[in-house]
């Protein structure tokens, strides 16, 4: 692994039967750094992110990942309970769809304290507080602590599900398209949010979006993808501003035009 850095990626790829669902990825990712994934519908993007997140099994490659005791894993020769305690602790996947990322049969305040729980933490009055503080950090009013989800707005609950991610402070958090399919000021102000908390907490972030906006306004780098692969990566405004591919050229073009 390249020294200080946190994951890296090597020769990555799915096959679904005959068909590719992603091909020979290489990447690291260091601290701090938000790497944005962007592509058409179909280009492989978030096959990435889910053998990323060892929800789906890699056909070729390996992912290694440096944890916070400095040791270096294998991620996908993990067993499964080292896995899923990894997502609930040193990782956060914050998806497109946030009752996929969110427990629908429970109140807001226990969706943040399970991950709380998750490091050990016991005493229901310090966690019930930290979940309290989490909620107004992400705009949501602490006095509905208690209320379930299914209350809430998409826009609520997808800051619902940042609280519910960023509260163990994770190394590293995926998100999968968190603005799709929200009203246009509803994406400004979550991305303004997301924005402030990356900084601050200093998060490595792996976004995969479509939207080229939100990949410039929240990332350091980005890779292109088109049928699987990677055609395109470097600085986000270097790409976005200059790009050399025809394929991200049209891309940049199909933005201006509309």
């Amino acid at each position: 692994m390249r020294e200080g850095a946190l994951l890296e990626a090597r020769g990555l790829g799915k096959l679904y039967g005959s068909r590719i669902g992603c091909a020979d990825v290489s990447f690291d990712l260091f601290p701090g750094e938000v790497l944005a994934i962007v592509g058409e519908s179909g280009s492989g993007k978030s096959t990435l992110l889910s053998l990323l997140a060892c929800e789906l099994p890699a056909s070729a490659g390996a992912v290694s990942y440096r944890t916070s005791e400095g040791a270096v894993h294998d991620l996908l020769a993990l067993d499964e309970a080292r896995r899923r305690a990894l997502m609930r602790t040193e990782w956060g996947f914050i998806r497109q769809d946030a009752t996929a990322g969110l427990r629908m049969g429970v109140s807001a305040g226990a969706n943040v304290g399970e991950r709380l729980m998750a490091t050990g933490q016991r005493h229901y009055g310090r966690i019930r507080g930290e979940a309290a503080d989490w909620l107004a950090r992400v705009e949501i009013d602490a006095a509905r602590i208690d209320d379930n989800p299914r209350a809430f707005s998409g826009g609520m609950r997808q800051r619902l599900q940042i609280a519910r991610n960023l509260v163990t402070r994770p190394r590293i958090v995926l998100m999968d398209e968190p603005t799709s399919g929200l009203d246009v000021s509803v994406q400004a102000r979550l991305l303004d949010l997301v924005r402030g908390l990356v900084a601050e907490l200093g998060l490595a972030v792996i976004i995969v979006t479509h939207d080229l906006a939100v990949a410039r306004l929240l990332s350091h780098r980005i890779m292109v993808m088109r049928q699987g692969r990677v055609v395109e990566a470097g600085l986000t405004d270097q790409v976005l501003d200059d790009p050399a591919e025809p394929y991200t050229q049209l891309l940049v073009s199909s933005v201006l035009a509309a």
